[in-house]
């Protein structure tokens, strides 16, 4: 066998080798990688961490899984009863003292707030090392019910309010030259679906953003970071946009879908902060199928999509299905 052969029968392997990761895997690639052979996420220990979301979900589990990696915390979200109990389930669970975990209510929609909101987070910790904008609001209705209104407020908590909170945060980092910013984005980011045009529209907007925040920010040494989960169990259900301005879906995940743990997701986005990756890809099969697709043969997806689409488009509008894929 000539040399020629032998390296073709090793690029072949080695194409086998990777499909078959990437078809028993729950993240993208790079983020696997990273996983198993790049920096664990103990090496995150004595970082200060603002999340903000967390409350619940993802922000909390994330929470647990920083705490135990020896990371100094700033909680923030609306419910302060539900932070405090976070605070306090990370010290009853040994993770770390009370003075180290800074209780923070915020409500991300009061932008003039944010500055002040930042000092406090200074005075206390004397400095941040990572801001993870958590919080946001998921949607689900039809485009052609959804008023406007409805597009206008999951734009201003999904993106502005996420903007805004980083822009107050943006001069401290510039000043130290180091930091990192975190954005949880979601599939829906990289991928529109049926019934979630407003929140689709929200983190494309968003990944937008970072491709440039993360060009401009690059030489004062600091880092950005898109995660986009897809289908993970929380709250989002409950608390999601419907076509009706004052009416929350009011849905409870059913623990028999198929979802990712938010344990599991605050894992791997951990993963995602120890080695400074720009984006990852976080969700089980077919989500992350349906992301590679798109990325590699976008209008063949996208093809493909219109027509398998027309039956979910279908039961929407007869209220037969309450949409409840994607985070």
């Amino acid at each position: 066998m000539d040399w020629l052969s032998v390296i073709v029968m090793l690029l072949v392997v080695g194409m086998i080798v990777q499909c078959v990761r990437l078809f028993l895997s729950d993240c993208d690639l790079e983020l696997q990688w990273a996983e198993k052979f790049g920096y664990a996420t103990g090496t995150l220990k004595d970082k200060v961490v603002w999340i903000t979301g967390a409350s619940s979900g993802i922000g909390e589990s994330l929470a647990y899984r920083l705490a135990a990696d020896g990371c100094s915390l700033v909680l923030s979200a609306r419910r302060e009863e539900r932070l405090q109990q976070v605070k306090q389930n990370i010290i009853d669970r040994g993770y770390l003292k009370k003075e180290n975990i800074l209780v923070l209510p915020l409500d991300l929609l009061d932008l003039k707030s944010h500055s002040d909101a930042v000092e406090t987070v200074l005075k206390y910790f004397k400095k941040i090392d990572i801001l993870v904008n958590n919080a946001g609001r998921s949607q689900r209705s039809l485009i052609e019910r959804c008023p406007v209104e409805v597009d206008r407020q999951v734009f201003e908590i999904n993106t502005l309010s996420p903007i805004s909170l980083t822009k107050a945060v943006l001069p401290h980092f510039m000043e130290r030259i180091a930091g990192h910013v975190v954005f949880t984005s979601s599939i829906a980011g990289k991928i529109g679906s049926p019934g979630l045009g407003s929140y689709a529209c929200s983190k494309h907007a968003l990944q937008g953003w970072l491709d440039a925040l993360r060009t401009e920010m690059y030489p004062y040494n600091i880092n950005v970071t898109s995660v986009c989960p897809g289908p993970v169990f929380s709250e989002a259900l409950v608390h999601a946009f419907t076509d009706k301005i004052d009416t929350s879906l009011g849905v409870t995940m059913d623990p028999r879908e198929k979802r990712m743990s938010s344990e599991r997701c605050a894992t791997l986005m951990a993963v995602a902060m120890a080695n400074r990756l720009d984006e990852v890809w976080i969700s089980p099969h077919p989500e992350l199928f349906y992301v590679y697709l798109f990325q590699f043969l976008p209008s063949t997806a996208k093809r493909i999509a219109k027509v398998l689409g027309q039956d979910r488009v279908d039961k929407i509008k007869s209220g037969s299905a309450s949409l409840h894929k994607t985070k």
